[in-house]
């Protein structure tokens, strides 16, 4: 199937989506869309794993923040999360391979994935916070991943992390050197390709188990709390508009 802002590959049970409108690989709703077709037709023959990888300077600096707002922030948010539904649905190990900045949904759609491998350039941030919304994903999985205390300063501040302050919190695997990050991935990659495709499947599942309570409901509940409240504030609309604007936001904070 031919897209025309992603690019898919699939070799030896190993299914690529690669990002790719350089050089920034922002999200807007007809790539997502994309994605998540190529996620839906990758359940009628599921792979042994999946990676996201992209083209360009950066993973991803985030979704179009012109489709945040609106009557377009409905359709913006079902097609982002329908990506990581359709993640959880196709329930095959998941691998990033983040060459540059992986920025609010960027970062969101890198760190959903089991498995990070990062470049030394890279760098991971959720600036959300300083336009006046929270990152529902990041919001969902981070406290999973680092712990409360980290996943709160993170999403917080809306800091910027290197690939070693990431690494050093437990958000990302590995670090490579950058001029040696493609062969770093694939000898990451290389070395699940020998196990079993579905006691991988099955083992992922079982260690998402351990977790004991369920993604979905958490998810339903941030969307909820994010479409109906937060997006009805003034300071959600805001900060979206002072971002477009390219001027500093004025909060009423209510």
């Amino acid at each position: 199937m031919s897209y025309q802002h992603i690019l898919t590959a699939s070799n030896y049970g190993v299914a690529t989506i690669d990002l790719n409108r350089p050089p920034l690989n922002v999200l807007n709703i007809e790539m997502m869309d994309e994605i998540n077709r190529e996620l839906d037709r990758l359940k009628g023959d599921p792979p042994k794993l999946l990676v996201f990888r992209a083209e360009g300077k950066a993973f991803s600096a985030g979704v179009d923040v012109g489709e945040h707002m609106g009557d377009l922030m409905p359709k913006m948010i079902d097609a982002f999360h329908g990506i990581f539904r359709r993640m959880d649905e196709l329930g095959v190990p998941s691998i990033a391979a983040v060459q540059g900045a992986a920025l609010g949904g960027g970062c969101e759609l890198a760190i959903y994935c089991d498995m990070v491998i990062a470049s030394e350039r890279a760098k991971f941030g959720q600036p959300e916070i300083k336009v006046g919304v929270f990152p529902p994903i990041a919001a969902l999985i981070l406290p999973r991943i680092i712990g409360r205390k980290k996943a709160m300063e993170f999403i917080l501040s809306g800091d910027t992390w290197s690939a070693e302050e990431a690494k050093r919190v437990g958000m990302i695997n590995e670090i490579a050197p950058a001029d040696e990050f493609e062969s770093a991935v694939e000898s990451f990659i290389g070395r699940f390709l020998g196990n079993s495709s579905v006691v991988m499947k099955l083992t992922r599942e079982s260690a998402l188990c351990g977790l004991q309570d369920d993604p979905g409901t958490g998810l339903d509940r941030i969307e909820e709390l994010y479409m109906n409240e937060l997006m009805k504030t003034h300071d959600a609309n805001e900060g979206l508009e002072a971002f477009l604007n390219k001027r500093p936001p004025v909060w009423k904070d209510r």
